[in-house]
């Protein structure tokens, strides 16, 4: 029997509220009233073969609650005169809110709605377009237009997140939220003081003018005879933010890039040369050192379609850049440390060596085993030093010919 019930008469109106449309309907005219739901009733063929099943189905419908019916008179050849449900029908928000049981959220979004036209009118685009969304901040959502009304009173305030003074409101509230307070400020500031370039969650104090944590980069010295920074001599281990590092004159030759932490502590020693502590993905900050493009670059990073990736992003910075390890003899030296990448990317990537194409296009083709990686670690340290010593001092690094 698949004949619509009073539960299924529901689900029909908890879809619209799902979808935003019965808080909509609401507060304008989204939803044009009555509304009909669909009814699939007993066929002439169940009034014969279960009469008794299509009068209790009958009874059912009729007794649910907010709905109207209108009915069909039928004349049956065994059953005789009978009347059935023909189309149901909820005449208004409010039956079909009450017939959910989701009068109260309503009108608690109707509350959210008058106090936002009152203050931020320019904020009911997107209290039209997310209702949902809107009625799970209700709690917060006083404190949300509290920090849209101080940014709109200090636009680009060039502080800290921390130094917000709002009340009720701290830097943990504003990172927490900055999703939505980016949606509601593109409608609630002026164009010119939000900065269009800088999108997504990460770039929140970058769009709206807030100070961000300064990004630093650690390195160590591999040439005992390069001079130490002031207050930093006899300390190889040295961390400074972008701008410090930016500004360093360093006597070196060569940079070697690793994207982990114990590589990099155990780097051996070499003539001229850094090791610097990658930051995987996003190399702004390290770009902003124009001493470097003099340098001789070298990345280390997993033999994974992800490392292949993050080395054509650097090379976007830095064109220079030489792969260290990353080729196809350490890749199948080491076949005892291979394991499983669990994203692999699959996208072009232009700035690879014909060489380091050919790796990448096994990796993510998966042409030696599925998802297959080399981890940087587990490289073997003798391979690691022998690699480095057929680098002679000052040797210089020809431009990559990429594919």
């Amino acid at each position: 029997m698949n004949w619509t019930t009073p539960a299924d008469l529901r689900s029909q109106v908890q879809r619209l509220w799902d979808r935003g449309d019965l808080l909509r309907a609401a507060v304008t005219d989204a939803v044009a009233w009555p509304l009909r739901l669909n009814l699939k009733p007993p066929s002439a063929a169940d009034l014969s073969d279960r009469f008794e099943a299509v009068r209790d189905w009958v009874r059912v419908v009729a007794e649910t609650p907010q709905v109207r019916i209108e009915w069909r008179d039928w004349n049956h050849r065994v059953q005789g005169a009978q009347r059935l449900p023909a189309t149901v029908w909820v005449d208004s928000v409010h039956e079909a809110l009450a017939l959910i049981g989701k009068a109260r959220q309503a009108q608690r979004f109707e509350v959210l709605w008058r106090q936002t036209a009152a203050v931020q009118p320019a904020l009911l685009v997107w209290l039209s377009r997310r209702p949902i969304q809107a009625l799970d901040l209700a709690d917060r959502w006083e404190r949300l237009l509290a920090v849209l009304a101080w940014l709109q009173a200090h636009p680009r305030p060039g502080i800290y997140l921390r130094q917000v003074d709002v009340p009720g409101v701290d830097s943990k509230f504003i990172e927490a939220h900055r999703g939505v307070l980016a949606e509601l400020l593109d409608l609630a500031l002026p164009p010119e003081v939000v900065e269009p370039g800088a999108n997504g969650v990460a770039q929140f104090n970058r769009r709206f003018g807030f100070l961000d944590k300064p990004v630093r980069i650690r390195f160590r010295l591999l040439d005992p005879a390069l001079p130490g920074l002031p207050g930093c001599e006899g300390l190889p281990d040295i961390t400074l933010d972008a701008a410090s590092f930016a500004a360093l004159a360093l006597p070196v030759e060569r940079v070697f890039i690793t994207e982990n932490e114990t590589n990099f502590l155990a780097f051996p020693t070499m003539a001229g040369a850094i090791v610097a502590f990658g930051a995987g993905y996003g190399w702004e900050a390290l770009a902003r050192a124009a001493w470097l493009h003099r340098c001789q670059l070298h990345y280390w990073g997993d033999i994974d379609t992800h490392g292949f990736a993050i080395l054509d992003q650097l090379r976007g910075h830095f064109p220079h850049t030489a792969s260290f390890l990353m080729d196809r003899n350490t890749l199948l030296a080491h076949r005892l440390h291979w394991g499983e990448e669990p994203q692999p990317a699959r996208h072009e990537l232009p700035r690879l060596t014909i060489e380091e194409a050919a790796v990448y296009d096994e990796l993510r083709f998966d042409r030696h085993r599925s998802r297959l990686r080399l981890e940087q670690e587990r490289i073997g340290f003798g391979w690691v030093c022998e690699r480095l010593a057929c680098i002679p001092p000052g040797a210089l690094v020809s431009q990559p010919h990429f594919s």
